[in-house]
């Protein structure tokens, strides 16, 4: 990380100083606000986690509850959003405190019980630089929480607080949205205020109020099926109390065994029963006794005494997917741009069993962020912010087909499998690991995804896909790390260039005529969209990676474009320039990049593959900015 660039602070680093203006919570609720973001679960945090960065921009987030979660609901961080969580800086934490899902195993009926049948890798090798891991929702809510806090704008919740209606008045740009809040906090509860918002985010779940006032409306189905999930302490003989586990008895159903952080808590989610076309879980009157039973009878020929139960719940399996993320009518997409958008439950919903929802919910915010962030700063047209559901309407359906798939198999009473084959579940586990590490999103051609005309020059960073990180040296101070760990969270783009055979940054080569041409030329994107008081870096990130080793290489002679002078003193920023890692891997041959010609990857502030392109490819570059990005003023 880099600090210090405007002056010595000491300290802790990653606290910022404090925006100009920061709201004073002891005078009530604001009247206007540039965001409302309604919900603090991880799709709310996450994005309010981006949008607190932006000193200039006024966020509220309301929550009903009274405070911070502490525990239950979901569990499972994939590979996709601990690549995410590195970006914010907090993948360190979690790795250490979570528990690592390295393995899956299987069991189905045998002699006697239950028989283990197949054991998997649960991460593919080689498919990201990052672990699957199980840690409890609240401390993703947590890290959120704490860059919130640290944050110029010291942003916090205000809890006790519900969205219960908004309008819109589509004739002004001046906070058209109105929100009526609802107090929850005891003493209080049924009071109402209203706020004014340029934009609003219904993060608000399931149930969300936010998408009822734009009209939306979950459609699915509904599996009619209660399962019971349980987080717990227990004495067991069962041997993979720590290893991720399906298991399948003969009579007595289903359960999922997940290990969790700390080394002693684990979570099951158990098959519970059928229920009736127009029945509710609650109906029936179950509760963590009646898990525990079910578990105990799964897993027999084993044993599971339980000691202490620290959460659990009860719910049915369903498939949703709302007809609305924005409030614009598709005939008035032309015309109008979005003023509210739903992310996470409130817009599609499925069964835990998959790891999936938390993750996607992150990713939708993750999208929208950097989105909001530029519009609301001048930065980009606001046509932008359409890009969000085109974009995450398909991830949600993605998600909501897989799981009808994977509800199907999991639950199934018995499978056709076959001797000296995995069990069916197991194929069905392994042909969507890429899935399920989140990792199979691929967004269409747009203004925001190129098309694949140069994707040969380098087939490893995939046009839609999330940039596939891969080792290099940074080559001021011989650093060895992840490419990929240079993004971090915010509003910038990034260039990579990929240097061709014989070039080491020496003017006339292709590096040295892309940084040139970048910084002299008026009619560079970087000199277009660049303002006079940013530094150079803030808008078009420019880095370079050369195949000489680091020692082969001149840091001095590099373009100054790759030795950027930043902030007040005009220090110099040395972390642009990288070499390939001959001690572990070389980056150009394992994503496949062109060594004789190189190239350029253009990666989205969301870790997104945007274009690949020649390194000569002046005129389409400039083009593609020019599509959603203001020139400065």
């Amino acid at each position: 990380m880099q600090y210090h660039l405007n002056g010595f602070h000491p300290g802790d680093p990653d606290v910022f100083p404090p925006a100009a203006r920061v709201h004073d919570r002891s005078t009530g609720l604001p009247a206007k606000v540039d965001v409302l973001i309604a919900g603090c679960g991880p799709a709310g945090l996450c994005l309010a986690a981006q949008l607190a960065m932006e000193p200039g921009i006024h966020t509220m987030i309301v929550e009903p509850k009274m405070g911070p979660m502490e525990k239950g609901q979901a569990d499972g961080i994939s590979v996709r959003s601990m690549e995410m969580f590195q970006a914010f800086g907090f993948a360190d934490k979690i790795k250490r405190e979570s528990v690592w899902i390295n393995e899956t195993t299987f069991w189905t009926p045998g002699e006697g019980g239950i028989t283990r049948a197949a054991r998997v890798d649960d991460v593919p090798e080689g498919i990201s630089e990052m672990p699957h891991v199980l840690i409890n929702q609240a401390r993703i809510h947590d890290m959120y929480l704490d860059i919130m806090k640290r944050s110029p704008t010291r942003l916090e919740p205000d809890y006790g607080l519900r969205v219960r209606d908004l309008s819109i008045d589509t004739t002004t740009d001046d906070h058209p949205v109105t929100v009526t809040l609802e107090h929850t906090a005891p003493g209080r509860e049924g009071q109402t205020e209203t706020v004014r918002a340029n934009y609003v985010v219904g993060c608000d779940g399931a149930r969300s109020n936010v998408r009822r006032a734009i009209g939306g409306t979950l459609h699915g189905d509904a599996a009619h099926h209660a399962w019971g999930v349980i987080d717990l302490l227990a004495v067991t003989d069962f041997p993979d109390w720590r290893m991720k586990s399906f298991v399948r008895s003969a009579e007595a159903g289903t359960l999922m065994v997940l290990p969790r952080e700390g080394g002693h808590l684990v979570r099951l989610y158990v098959e519970l029963d059928r229920l009736g076309e127009d029945e509710r879980a609650s109906d029936r009157g179950m509760d963590d006794a009646d898990i525990i039973a079910k578990a105990q009878a799964i897993l027999k020929p084993y044993s599971l005494d339980t000691k202490e139960v620290v959460w659990w719940s009860i719910y049915e399996i369903g498939h949703r997917l709302t007809d609305k993320f924005d409030d614009v009518p598709e005939d008035q997409i032309a015309t109008r741009n979005p003023r509210v958008m739903l992310a996470g439950d409130a817009c599609h919903t499925h069964s835990p069993k998959a790891g999936q929802g938390m993750n996607v919910s992150m990713g939708d915010t993750f999208n929208m962020g950097w989105k909001l962030r530029s519009v609301l700063t001048g930065r980009a047209d606001p046509s932008l912010l359409h890009t969000y559901t085109a974009e995450r309407r398909a991830a949600a359906k993605g998600l909501v087909d897989f799981d009808h798939e994977w509800s199907r198999v999991v639950g199934a009473k018995t499978h056709a499998d076959v001797d000296g084959e995995l069990p069916v579940v197991a194929q069905t586990f392994v042909r969507n690991l890429p899935f399920t590490c989140g990792l199979t999103i691929e967004y269409e051609p747009s203004a925001l995804t190129g098309d694949t005309a140069h994707q040969a020059l380098a087939p490893g960073f995939e046009l839609g896909k999330r940039f596939h990180s891969a080792p290099v040296i940074r080559v001021a101070d011989a650093k060895p790390m992840e490419l990929g760990h240079a993004i971090e969270a915010g509003t910038a783009w990034h260039l990579f260039a990929f240097a061709p055979d014989g070039d080491r940054g020496q003017p006339g080569g292709a590096v040295a005529d892309l940084c040139d041409w970048l910084q002299n030329d008026p009619t560079s994107p970087l000199r277009v969209h660049t303002r006079p008081d940013d530094d150079p870096d803030a808008v078009l990130d420019v880095r370079a990676v050369f195949q000489p080793g680091f020692r082969d290489l001149d840091y001095g002679a590099m373009p100054a474009l790759l030795r950027p002078h930043k902030g007040t003193y005009g220090l110099c920023d040395y972390e642009k320039v990288f070499s390939v890692d001959y001690k572990s891997a070389n980056i150009f041959d394992v994503r496949g990049i062109d060594k004789a010609q190189g190239c350029l990857v253009v990666v989205r502030p969301d870790q997104y593959v945007a274009q690949v392109l020649p390194l000569s490819a002046r005129e389409a570059l400039a083009a593609f900015f020019a599509g959603f990005l203001k020139p400065a003023a």
